[in-house]
């Protein structure tokens, strides 16, 4: 007894034992290439419209400052340029220059001429020996070439490319006549099946046919005619070909005497066809 309850609580323990539970499954969020491209595109607009926004804000800003420098320009001049009244001269009293200013300026005149000659000579430049001792009366002018015309260069793949899309344009203009004519060669034929239709409608009416005599029934039974009697046929030869015939009959014969003895039909046949031909 002791034993059994022993087995008992053994398999209670047994049953008791839950078996490994699995976790729950954890989503992953799928990451679509698509969705990548998305957001790069996204990002490469809202760049492309950042640079767009600056560029437009840099011109916007260099428009500003050039209407403000000819603001000022526009000012500037104005204040230069602004038309003053001249004194007017003294005609009771003349002009009458100072003591020694005439000759001040002669000398710094000439000052001034030295000085452009010694820069000339400090740079020297190669001087081209001349032809001749004498000095032409008139020099002559060196040929003036003419201005070099452009010509327009023509390809010959210019040429090929529009005669290929002339052809190309009458190719599919012949296809579209022929699928014209076709379409109204069918639209005829249609309407001619529909007249021929109509036509065969009203002709062609249905009629009941008669029913067979079942109590009298076809029996085939010889004919009553006479046989069909032969005729002999005419094998008749015409006036022209007999005249002929004869003809060549004579000259086959040999001898003259045989031509005596020709029948006086013949005779008579050819007298008569004399006669209608002189006729």
């Amino acid at each position: 007894m002791e034993e059994l309850l022993v087995e008992a609580e053994g398999a209670q323990q047994i049953c008791l034992i839950k078996p490994p539970v699995k976790k729950n499954n954890i989503p992953i969020d799928l990451k679509l290439h698509s969705d990548i491209r998305a957001m790069e595109r996204a990002r490469f607009a809202h760049q492309v419209a950042e640079k767009r926004r600056l560029i437009k804000q840099y011109k916007m800003e260099r428009e500003r400052q050039q209407k403000l420098e000819e603001e000022e320009e526009i000012k500037r001049l104005r204040k230069e340029l602004i038309p003053k009244a001249q004194l007017m001269p003294y005609f009771d009293r003349p002009f009458v220059p100072r003591r020694g200013q005439l000759k001040e300026e002669q000398l710094m005149k000439k000052i001034q001429k030295l000085v452009g000659e010694e820069e000339k000579l400090r740079m020297p430049i190669a001087q081209g020996l001349p032809w001749t001792t004498d000095e032409p009366k008139c020099l002559i002018k060196p040929p003036v070439k003419k201005n070099t015309i452009p010509i327009d260069l023509k390809l010959h793949s210019d040429i090929r490319a529009v005669e290929r899309a002339r052809f190309a344009h009458q190719v599919v203009e012949k296809g579209r006549l022929i699928k014209q004519y076709k379409m109204e060669r069918e639209r005829q034929q249609k309407l001619e099946e529909e007249e021929e239709i109509k036509r065969l409608r009203k002709e062609l009416i249905p009629k009941a046919q008669l029913m067979p005599y079942f109590d009298r029934p076809f029996v085939p039974r010889r004919s009553e005619k006479q046989p069909t009697v032969p005729r002999e046929p005419k094998f008749c030869i015409p006036r022209h070909k007999t005249i002929k015939c004869c003809r060549m009959s004579c000259n086959d014969m040999s001898g003259p005497s045989q031509l005596q003895h020709l029948p006086s039909s013949v005779e008579k046949a050819e007298a008569l066809y004399k006669n209608r031909i002189l006729q």
